[in-house]
């Protein structure tokens, strides 16, 4: 069986194939990723790593959890699934009231219904 693990505090320069180098001795590596940035293209700082021996990906874990990787100490623990996190705010609600920076209030900077015609 499968275990992914996953591994934080990063490097920006690491690659996903530094990753396969540095997991190569702990056995058959199914994937490795290191998470980007969607808009800048570059590195978030983590990424995964998933090995075909739970055991072998346990004694990762224990050999390389806090080793030092381009003067990085990084963290290596078993991937948990992601946590549900609330929506985030902004645009407009269901009410078509809207959101963002003037904390859901119309009459920042003009209440529409409160236009007054200036001719």
């Amino acid at each position: 069986m499968s275990m992914k693990l996953y591994l934080g505090n990063l490097p920006y320069t690491v690659t996903a194939e530094d990753l396969k180098a540095l997991f190569a001795d702990y056995g058959e590596i199914e994937e490795a990723v290191v998470i980007m940035d969607k808009f800048s293209g570059r590195s978030k700082g983590f990424g995964f790593v998933t090995l075909a021996s739970d055991e072998m990906a346990r004694k990762a874990i224990e050999e390389l959890n806090g080793k030092d990787l381009q003067g990085r100490s990084i963290v290596v623990n078993e991937s948990r699934p992601m946590e549900e996190r609330p929506r985030r705010s902004g645009g407009f609600d269901r009410n078509n009231r809207g959101g963002g920076f003037g904390g859901g209030r119309r009459d920042f900077g003009g209440n529409r219904d409160d236009r007054r015609s200036s001719f």
